[in-house]
């Protein structure tokens, strides 16, 4: 069953960017915030898993290691439908540019690698408008693994995969559970059209790819 969302016509354009840990769709997407700002655009920027009135429970569950794949998906699809309703749809309405750091493909990804059916959790999603641009930014597994290796002194327990009995290693289950997100990736960019970027360049040369990319596809100089 091929996954259809909810995409009325709003006066706002949605911007996404996907892509693993280690990826620099964090920094890309920051840069880019910047520079629309600094240019006078209506911006408004929302990120995975930040919703205030979630966040305590997906800690505690996090803490206590009570989650359950399927518990997992469900406060994650939370979390997002709390920051759809209350931030995302709204400034839409108001014709604002949005920039999402990871969007409902996060889900699509990592919940199907924990075990969940994929359909199920498209639907899950499904009242959700599709972004207008999803960039992903591409980056080989092992490089990717390295620049998150390199700057952080441990991995968390679930960042890692250890809830999925990959492996009793932090760092080898965290490699393979990469591995198979950056599978469901691959799945995804014919089937949602995502834009891919080649995050192995110099930063400043993808930001200017995608500031490119970006105003050939949408019409900038209305969301002054």
């Amino acid at each position: 069953m091929a996954f259809t969302s909810t995409n009325k016509e709003l006066s706002g354009r949605l911007i996404a960017v996907e892509g693993l840990d280690g990826s620099g769709k964090s920094t890309q997407i920051y840069l880019l915030k910047r520079w629309l700002e600094l240019e006078g655009y209506k911006v408004f920027f929302t990120e995975w898993n930040s919703s205030a009135i979630v966040k305590n429970a997906t800690k505690k569950g996090k803490k206590r290691q009570l989650l359950t794949p399927t518990t997992f998906s469900l406060i994650h699809s939370t979390d997002f439908a709390d920051r759809y309703e209350r931030q995302i749809l709204p400034v839409l309405h108001a014709g604002y540019l949005v920039l999402a750091d990871r969007y409902f493909y996060t889900a699509f990804a990592r919940d199907v690698v924990r075990g969940c059916d994929r359909e199920w959790i498209r639907k899950l999603y499904s009242y959700a408008r599709s972004p207008d641009v999803t960039f992903f930014f591409n980056v080989p597994l092992d490089i990717a693994l390295s620049r998150i290796l390199d700057g952080r002194p441990r991995l968390k327990y679930h960042e890692a995969g250890m809830d999925l009995g990959f492996s009793s290693d932090l760092y080898e289950s965290f490699k393979i559970f990469q591995g198979h997100i950056y599978e469901e990736y691959l799945r995804m960019v014919d089937e949602f059209s995502f834009i891919k970027i080649d995050a192995t360049k110099p930063p400043d040369v993808q930001q200017q790819g995608v500031r490119n990319l970006l105003q050939e596809r949408i019409d900038l100089p209305r969301y002054k």
